[in-house]
């Protein structure tokens, strides 16, 4: 029996369950009101830049055009993701949000960044008066505002997610590319309002309209360097992270006291999305346990483990002994397969 058990796939058990729509929607709320701010934010950016001929006022516009349309990708995603699992895709569509998030990373960089320094050139290269100064003040102003309420909707959020952890550490963390993205993107958006305030003083003051396109470029790089540590964070989910180390143990704890076994041998998670999880667990079950009553035992740990953890949508459990475990371990990490 303790043979047979050790044959690679025959061992496996499949659970599915359903998307975390908790989850979900708490991610959602923050982006439908990144949406709204960014939307009024660019209406009211663009009005100005067209009065006014500022260069940074018109890369702070484009910033504002490219984030409305990455909220929007945003929830496309959600909508793909949400699909439940069929013939094609039996894990289901979670990594689309994963896919889209992506996508918005580069379009950061692509457009927001791409435009803005190419704004800043031309007008460093060609400089031109700003125009009714007063107006770039009072929409920058205005702007700082709806940034600031969706950047709390985002902040509250990521805090709720992370309470425990540094920024840094959460953002690294984290698995949900929303909650992270729009705090980042509100965040690179009320420092650009505070660089384009600043220029445009400069280059009233100063009456040098050279700092206008000076602060296009300091925009520029300030979502390029954004872009890239989004697309890092959103290639390493897209690729297949592992879940957080504490469900790890959970899981390998849940099994361990589970009636029936000698020992939990490993596991492997991979991330499907914010809120669902694929494991693949190891388990070493009593010499004198028939096969029915493994069933049994397989049984008792996926209903404990649906129970405590919803987020494992996916539950495989090998019966394999522990040194069949770590001989197949050592030769995959031999050969690297």
């Amino acid at each position: 029996m303790e043979r047979a058990c050790d044959a690679e796939p025959a061992g496996f058990r499949l659970s599915l369950i359903g998307w975390n729509m908790t989850a979900e929607g708490s991610s959602k709320t923050i982006v439908y009101a990144a949406l709204v701010g960014n939307t009024l934010v660019a209406a009211t950016k663009i009005a100005a830049a067209v009065w006014t001929g500022s260069s940074a006022m018109m890369s702070e516009a484009v910033h504002s055009m490219v984030d409305t349309t990455n909220e929007v990708l945003l929830l496309y995603g959600y909508h793909r993701a949400s699909r439940p699992p069929d013939e094609s895709h039996p894990l289901g569509y979670g990594r689309e949000l994963y896919f889209w998030s992506f996508i918005v990373a580069l379009l950061i960089f692509a457009l927001g960044a791409g435009v803005s320094l190419y704004q800043g050139v031309l007008h460093i290269t060609a400089p031109e008066p700003i125009e009714n100064p007063l107006v770039s003040f009072i929409v920058l102003g205005l702007s700082f505002v709806f940034e600031g309420i969706s950047w709390l909707f985002a902040l509250r959020r990521f805090q709720a997610e992370t309470s425990r952890l540094g920024w840094y550490e959460a953002f690294v963390r984290s698995k949900d590319p929303p909650a992270f993205m729009v705090l980042l993107e509100d965040t690179a958006a009320m420092v650009g309002i505070l660089i384009a305030t600043a220029t445009t003083a400069a280059a009233v003051m100063l009456a040098q309209p050279v700092w206008d396109g000076v602060g296009s470029i300091l925009i520029g790089v300030l979502l390029a360097i954004t872009s890239i540590g989004l697309a890092r964070e959103s290639k390493s989910l897209l690729i297949g992270e592992p879940a957080h180390s504490e469900l790890s143990r959970s899981i390998l704890d849940i099994a361990r006291h589970s009636p029936g076994v000698l020992r939990a041998n490993g596991l492997l998670t991979v991330q499907l999305s914010p809120a669902e999880v694929v494991a693949a667990l190891s388990v070493e079950f009593a010499d004198d346990k028939r096969a029915d009553d493994i069933e049994h035992c397989v049984v008792s740990i996926e209903t404990e483990i649906r129970k405590q953890h919803p987020s494992v949508a996916a539950l495989f459990i090998k019966p394999q002994t522990n040194a069949r475990f770590h001989a197949v371990r050592a030769r995959r990490w031999r050969t690297g397969s």
